[in-house]
């Protein structure tokens, strides 16, 4: 489909790439939601947490939220998300990821942006437990990644699933990788490799003959991590082989589910190639909108209903 056009116009301070972003993932709150938590056991004998939201009129229709890097089920974007579809006759599933949920994973593997077999059980899970007719995603940043690589790369997407939305979307990661080397997100960078390093010293704890201190010592930036854990503990070559193969970017024009990607123009996550105009071009089932300000994950709203929560939810009455 062409590009949407955004009408997103927010008040002068979150015009604001980085002021969006920061109010967003630390000052906001949302509060009225009330998560039921689930533990599903994985295949290779891991598990995840899954926290349930329930609207509150019995429906077969559901949400599964999908977080970004180092994000959870308790973040403003995802209990904010799971506040207006409850209200508006959706249960959700807020999925956290492995090593998410507070307590650390159990295998030598955690997460990452193209870990779709776990999306697939997630999924296998809840149409064997539970009688939903409609199931619809909505993912943010590293989750948008996830759910547009798992519609696009000739999984058998079920029938109930019927749309997703997918958030501030790093379609190219290693584009986006640069984006967050470069001096202009170094607070963030800084950040997050913090708590990817205090989660992989845990991982230590559990696994002290493959990770040692001077594998930590050698990681200075984001993509070290990669080379020297992701890659490693799900398989890939290195960073860059991570990246080439788990960018969703390759298989957009296949995506046959409705779906609905929202990157701002100021976030300072994405480089050009995250923005897939050629490919939502040429692919009757994709949808682009990319609103001149929002920042990464940052768009406001009136009454604390971000544009992209009230956008979702009408996508997903539209379908």
């Amino acid at each position: 489909m062409p590009q949407l056009t955004s009408n997103y116009l927010p008040p002068f301070l979150f015009r604001s790439g980085h002021f969006a972003t920061i109010y967003s993932g630390i000052v906001r709150s949302v509060n009225g939601v009330v998560q039921k938590r689930e533990r599903m056991v994985l295949s290779d004998g891991d598990f995840l947490d899954l926290d349930w939201s329930d609207s509150p009129t019995p429906t077969q229709k559901l949400v599964i939220l999908l977080h970004g890097l180092e994000g959870d089920a308790l973040r403003p974007y995802i209990t904010g998300s799971a506040k207006i579809l409850n209200q508006n006759g959706y249960d959700t599933c807020a999925v956290n990821y492995r090593g998410c949920s507070g307590e650390p994973n159990i295998t030598y593997r955690s997460y990452h942006s193209g870990a779709t077999e776990d999306l697939i059980e997630v999924v296998d899970h809840i149409l064997n437990t539970r009688n939903y007719t409609e199931i619809y995603l909505k993912g943010f940043s590293l989750g948008g990644n996830l759910l547009l690589k798992y519609l696009g790369e000739g999984n058998n997407v079920p029938k109930q699933l019927k749309g997703a939305v997918a958030v501030s979307v790093p379609c190219n990661l290693h584009d986006s990788c640069k984006q967050l080397l470069s001096p202009k997100n170094i607070l963030y960078a800084i950040r997050f490799k913090g708590n990817l390093l205090e989660k992989l010293r845990q991982k230590q704890q559990l696994f002290p003959n493959k990770i040692t201190d001077s594998d930590i010592k050698k990681i200075k930036t984001l993509k070290d991590f990669d080379d020297i854990y992701t890659s490693r503990a799900h398989g890939f070559k290195d960073a860059l082989d991570y990246y080439q193969k788990s960018s969703s970017l390759q298989f957009l024009p296949t995506i046959q589910v409705p779906s609905l990607i929202i990157n701002a123009k100021n976030d300072s996550f994405l480089g050009k190639e995250c923005y897939p105009f050629t490919a939502t071009e040429n692919n009757p089932s994709l949808y682009l909108e990319t609103p001149t300000f929002g920042g990464h994950v940052g768009f406001w709203g009136k009454n604390n209903i971000t544009y992209t929560e009230k956008r979702a939810l009408d996508f997903f009455d539209s379908l």
